[in-house]
């Protein structure tokens, strides 16, 4: 008797009470190498209850287009990914933070992503950004571009190649979250006070503090108001002597990615 709702591969099935993970398996794809159950991959059979999402994988079998989007959220908690699916978030600024804050959230399924900076790919930058030796020369948002699209693509990705200040911002009137990734601080306090005072209806993330190789610990997101976050250190910005370097600029970058996160999934 068929009397159970689960996803299998985030398709709805109906199966037999009493079915066990193992048994539906078998049924599938006897090939199959792991299989996760509500995000976690199971090493013993359980038996299935409703609502249960269950993805079968093969080991070092390139899937279908069409079944690749379910593989890739398989490790998601139940019900997560149709919150990112659905979240929009702009990311001022594609340099050490920015670059990793995208690939970030493009890796989890974020719905939209709006991608803005003007400036193009230096030597100087890789040691830090998420761009390779050919970008050089390169917008940073074509690059970045291009990189979400072959990690994710079943998000849509839109670039700004332009310098954004309080005059050109229209282009943010519907995304939910809005993450200021500059270097310049006199660029991250114009754009910052403007979605403050004129988009308050927008949630804000921004950084302070990230430079050097001090204590990765001492990184961290405050709440500065409703819906102001910063995250950083809070004290070592880049200045001669005490530079910006992969390891704390990343920390920090995916402090605010998993903020962006948080938000979409538990507030939006």
């Amino acid at each position: 008797m068929v009397d159970l709702k689960i996803f299998v591969n985030e398709i709805e099935k109906e199966v037999e009470d009493n079915i066990t993970a193992y048994d539906l398996k078998n049924k599938i794809n006897e090939k199959c190498d792991v299989i996760v159950l509500n995000g976690f991959p199971i090493k013993e059979d359980s038996i299935l209850k409703e609502e249960d999402r269950i993805t079968l994988i093969e080991k070092g079998k390139k899937p279908s287009f069409e079944e690749l989007e379910s593989l890739m959220i398989a490790r998601h908690t139940p019900k997560v990914h149709e919150n990112l699916k659905k979240g929009k978030v702009a990311i001022l600024g594609l340099g050490g933070l920015g670059s990793n804050i995208a690939i970030s959230l493009a890796r989890i399924g974020v719905g939209e992503l709006i991608l803005v900076d003007y400036d193009v790919v230096e030597p100087s930058n890789l040691n830090r950004q998420q761009y390779f030796i050919e970008d050089i020369g390169r917008f940073k948002t074509e690059a970045m571009k291009d990189y979400l699209e072959k990690i994710n693509p079943f998000i849509e990705t839109k670039a700004y190649n332009i310098f954004v200040d309080k005059e050109n911002m229209e282009f943010l009137d519907g995304v939910d979250i809005i993450i200021e990734a500059f270097d310049d601080p006199v660029c991250k306090a114009q754009i910052s006070n403007h979605v403050l005072i004129h988009m308050k209806e927008k949630y804000l993330i921004a950084s302070s503090g990230m430079a050097g190789y001090y204590d990765s610990n001492i990184i961290v997101t405050k709440k500065i108001r409703d819906k102001f976050y910063v995250c950083g250190d809070f004290t070592h910005e880049a200045k001669e002597g005490e530079g910006l370097m992969a390891p704390r600029v990343a920390i920090c970058a995916n402090h605010m990615a998993n903020l962006a996160s948080e938000i979409l999934i538990d507030h939006i």
